[in-house]
């Protein structure tokens, strides 16, 4: 990757897991990073704290934090401006399929009024391009794997992967309107060091570590194609380079090797030392049985490959979750 030594990148979510590890990215490379979060209290916002403070002491002549809610746009507007952003990597946003069958409304803010701000914002700035979190739930239920950015993306199957499809039109639209590059990045389930508290790989290394009972939802047949933080913010920034050669484009970024929850499970006991004590649970409303990325897209246009298996990466993040077991274990 290039040096950004030119570039000053508004990153939304910035204190949250991929915001953080894309920020840190950004900086490594020579970037200026403008960092908005509004701290919403999904889980224990000192992770969220830790993770800005991280960023600021150890650049800080070239990250700038701000607390701001994202649909605020005339306030965003105003950061931007002073400090005079040229691109935006928006990754903000209400995450987790069950919870938002509980708040449609809040999250349908949140992430669709709350893109359509940013984006707005962004072209008030004058800003060179615009990188967009989806992700693969947008997929539902297809029965065609892997799944590719050409296939029909019409039944999602919870509220939170319907506000994805709808950011992805919101971006395809802005871009029509005012010329702004903007890409749209599908993640597939990322896991690493930092990540949120409430996914299966972190609740399954946190309990089995201390023997408590895990929830296994179903028959443990169910699949997701795990990627690896790094891969991710490999796959962030290739896009952020890349996007004006397009002007409005899809990718996938994942991982290309779909794990079974069973084989996930076993793969923790391995990683930790333990045996799993397992609570066999029914399917949950709003899970999909499987995602699988096409990467053949993403490879070609962005030279995206993964390089960090699933068990590789959960030895990291282990290790990870071990150096801050205060935080994340207590």
């Amino acid at each position: 990757m290039p040096d950004l030594n030119d570039q000053c990148v508004l990153v939304t979510g910035s204190a949250g897991f991929i915001g953080s590890h894309v920020s840190r990215a950004l900086l490594e490379r020579g970037a200026r990073v403008v960092g908005v979060d509004n701290f919403d209290p999904y889980y224990d916002i000192k992770r969220k704290r830790l993770n800005h403070d991280g960023l600021a002491s150890g650049f800080p002549d070239a990250f700038a934090s701000h607390e701001v809610d994202i649909c605020e746009t005339d306030t965003l507007i105003g950061i931007m401006r002073d400090a005079g952003v040229t691109g935006v990597i928006h990754l903000a946003a209400k995450a987790g399929v069950r919870p938002s069958i509980a708040d449609p409304v809040g999250y349908a803010m949140a992430n669709v009024v709350g893109t359509q701000s940013v984006l707005s914002a962004a072209s008030a700035c004058g800003c060179q391009r615009a990188v967009c979190a989806s992700s693969s739930s947008v997929y539902g239920n297809n029965r065609k794997t892997p799944f590719s950015e050409e296939d029909a993306v019409e039944h999602p199957i919870s509220p939170y992967a319907a506000t994805k499809r709808a950011c992805e039109l919101v971006g395809h639209t802005h871009h029509h309107l005012t010329g702004l590059p903007v890409a749209m990045l599908r993640f597939f389930t990322v896991f690493g060091p930092g990540q949120r508290p409430d996914l299966a790989i972190s609740l399954f290394l946190s309990k089995v570590s201390k023997g408590e009972t895990i929830n296994r939802f179903g028959d443990g047949t169910t699949s997701r194609d795990y990627t690896y933080i790094e891969d991710i913010v490999d796959g962030v920034l290739r896009s952020y380079e890349r996007i004006d050669e397009h002007g409005y484009r899809v990718w996938n970024l994942g991982g290309d090797h779909p794990t079974t929850l069973n084989e996930l499970i076993a793969t923790v006991e391995r990683v930790v030392g333990k045996e799993a004590v397992i609570n066999e649970m029914g399917m949950q409303a709003g899970d999909v049985e499987r995602t699988w990325a096409d990467l053949t897209r993403s490879k070609r246009e962005l030279g995206y490959a993964p390089t960090t298996g699933i068990e590789a990466g959960i030895g990291h993040q282990w290790s990870w979750m071990q150096r801050h077991a205060e935080l994340v274990l207590s």
